[in-house]
């Protein structure tokens, strides 16, 4: 059985952002929404809830899969490759290589805002999206519906957990993929550095959204980590 794939999503989406890219893969796949958004929306955002959210998920899989996130996801995937290195063949991890200090620093302000008035950020939300992609890609990441309020609890937790140590204590393969225009690739370096097993690809003419413009680019990115989790450990399949 080819190993499966556990897709992670961004802050204030839902797991439906995955739609386009899962129509593309080959193999078992299974997007997991997390605490405070989508079908868990008013739910607490932790990262030790987030953590076990996707640690479910892979149990639903089988109990061993490639994760791969995008933004939070990422974020996310870190967090449990860290913690559950077992239960993790491979990490694809998307957009998520900036110090959790720069992170403060950039969206404190803009998540205290987006929370007092949820509803008027969710529209601004979903505006950008389809300002920023393609149709079919818009619609998969607002068809979940979003969840502005969230915000400050995420990126409270995201600031609070250690990313770098996470990866350091991952033995797996780690992809980390950002867009040559994401600002979130500032620190990628930094991120490489730390992984055991790790590889940096950029995506040109990319930023940190519309990585998600191209659904067949990256389902073909996430099969070729999966197939490479799958030759680096065979008894993982």
């Amino acid at each position: 059985m080819a190993l499966p794939v556990v897709l992670v999503h961004g802050i204030r989406v839902s797991r439906t952002m995955w739609e386009p890219v899962v129509s593309q893969l080959d193999r078992p796949a299974h997007a997991v929404d997390l605490p405070g958004h989508g079908a868990r929306r008013g739910e607490t955002f932790t990262m030790a809830a987030a953590i076990e959210a996707v640690a479910a998920a892979v149990d639903h899989v089988g109990g061993r899969a490639l994760v791969a996130g995008l933004s939070l996801g990422g974020f996310v995937g870190i967090a449990t490759a860290g913690r559950f290195s077992e239960r993790v063949a491979g990490l694809v991890a998307i957009g998520c290589t900036a110090r959790p200090t720069r992170l403060v620093g950039l969206y404190r302000g803009a998540a205290a805002l987006a929370a007092r008035f949820p509803e008027q950020a969710n529209q601004l939300s979903a505006y950008a999206f389809r300002r920023a992609l393609p149709r079919p890609a818009a619609d998969a990441v607002v068809a979940g519906g979003l969840s502005s309020e969230v915000m400050p609890a995420v990126v409270a937790a995201v600031a609070g957990h250690d990313q770098l140590g996470a990866l350091a204590a991952y033995p797996g393969p780690v992809w980390l993929v950002n867009g040559d225009r994401d600002p979130f690739r500032a620190d990628e370096r930094q991120y490489l550095a730390a992984c055991r097993d790790g590889r940096l690809i950029r995506l040109p003419r990319t930023g940190h959204v519309t990585v998600l413009a191209d659904p067949v680019r990256l389902a073909r990115l996430i099969e070729d980590a999966a197939a490479h989790a799958e030759r680096r450990h065979p008894a993982a399949r």
